[in-house]
């Protein structure tokens, strides 16, 4: 039983984290940018992705 009461005890933070790689990855969208590579690269990096998203500007489709 403790085996799946310590799963039971990281569930929050598992679905927090991948929550906030799903938004990472509409955000990353929303500036014109790879929705799954920022899904991907928020998994390790979660929060700090984040921020680097907000902090990029949006990419420019045509240049004239």
């Amino acid at each position: 039983m403790n085996h799946f009461s310590s799963f039971a005890d990281g569930a929050p933070w598992f679905a927090g984290w991948g929550t906030l790689a799903l938004i990472n990855a509409g955000l990353a969208q929303g500036k014109s940018r790879s929705g799954l590579i920022w899904f991907l690269l928020s998994l390790p990096f979660g929060p700090l992705a984040t921020l680097v998203l907000v902090l990029l500007p949006k990419v420019r489709s045509k240049m004239f």
